[in-house]
């Protein structure tokens, strides 16, 4: 006959603790994926020294997405890695689904891993009648499971406080520092200047201007607010002329800022054109504009997929996977993120 475990019961009310029984476990970290950017996923977990979650991904005949983890996940703290690059709608669909899935299956705590967050544009209303979509997102990340977000480079630092419960903030800036402090040389780096391409983006500029220990120049810019996708650059502040400038940015779309901006400052005489962005959504024509002679080279991180037709002979792509798989080992063995910032996250 086989012996039974003795189980323990805890009945020390004299430190003030609740009656109930002591189990020896430990926490489990497990990382699952969605269709999204399946090669992130594989480089973080590599990085993590694990491996996936099976999982089944089923679309049906009437475009109805399920998934399903093939194997038990009760108890383990999940993050779900998931870019949301074009189609975004279909892989927030599917995100939704996953995290009612694990939260079904007993996942202790659900992290939604999310590079790109969606609808980071959509941050507050510009207009009368227009929607927070941001904030929706947040809304439905919540309510469908997940008890934490992870994002790199949210275009606007306030979206953070729409989601009820921690979010960890990364930024891409030490990935891209790195490769500019290891490429450029030392008369570029006596001839550089960071450029914000907007007013939006000078904070963020300033910290590159102090990193580099290099002079700032802003562009003033116009957007029509009936067109979309339409700039009209007006004028530079600073210095450019003979300047190596670094346009920095969280994100290129249609390109149309980053074209403008590079243009701009080439009339006004600067040598080198250099641009560095976080995710490059690179919806059409991105690509043929990227190209333009006036940019030089494009630096990017892989927080969303780049495919082989998007990429052309000047841009440069950098993985964002290590940073991504530290900030997961700090948020599982309860460190701290702001310490990979310097105090800035």
């Amino acid at each position: 006959m086989a012996r039974t475990k003795k189980k323990t019961v805890d009945l020390d009310r004299d430190k003030d603790i609740a009656p109930g029984l002591v189990a020896k476990t430990k926490k489990r970290l497990v990382v699952a994926r969605g269709s999204s950017h399946p090669e992130l996923a594989f480089d973080v977990a590599g990085a993590l020294g694990t491996e996936l979650v099976p999982t089944e991904y089923r679309t049906f005949a009437s475009g109805e997405i399920l998934t399903r983890f093939e194997v038990s996940i009760r108890g383990c703290d999940l993050f779900l890695i998931q870019s949301f690059g074009p189609p975004v709608n279909e892989w927030l669909m599917e995100t939704l689904i996953m995290l009612d899935a694990a939260k079904r299956a007993s996942a202790k705590r659900i992290t939604v891993v999310a590079p790109y967050y969606p609808y980071s544009r959509q941050d507050k209303k510009g207009r009368g009648r227009e929607p927070i979509s941001a904030r929706l997102v947040a809304d439905l990340l919540k309510t469908a499971g997940a008890d934490r977000v992870m994002s790199v480079d949210l275009h606007a630092a306030q979206i953070q406080g729409f989601f009820d419960g921690p979010v960890d903030h990364l930024f891409a800036k030490p990935v891209l520092l790195e490769y500019f402090k290891s490429t450029l040389t030392q008369d570029d780096r006596e001839l550089l200047t960071v450029v914000s391409p907007d007013t939006g983006r000078v904070r963020v500029a300033d910290t590159w201007s102090d990193s580099l220990g290099a002079p700032l120049a802003i562009i003033h810019k116009r957007r029509d607010p009936n067109v979309a996708n339409q700039i009209t650059v007006n004028e530079i502040v600073g210095d450019v002329d003979g300047r190596v400038c670094l346009l920095v940015d969280d994100m290129i779309d249609t390109g149309g800022t980053i074209v403008k901006a590079a243009e701009a400052l080439k009339r006004s005489g600067a040598k080198r054109v250099i641009v560095a962005a976080t995710h490059a959504i690179f919806s059409h024509p991105a690509v043929e504009r990227l190209q333009n002679v006036a940019i030089d080279e494009v630096v990017v991180t892989d927080t969303v997929p780049i495919p082989d037709e998007k990429r052309f002979e000047s841009l440069t792509v950098l993985p964002i996977a290590p940073l991504l798989a530290r900030a997961i080992e700090e948020v599982f063995q309860d460190g701290s993120v702001t310490s990979m910032f310097d105090g800035a996250a």
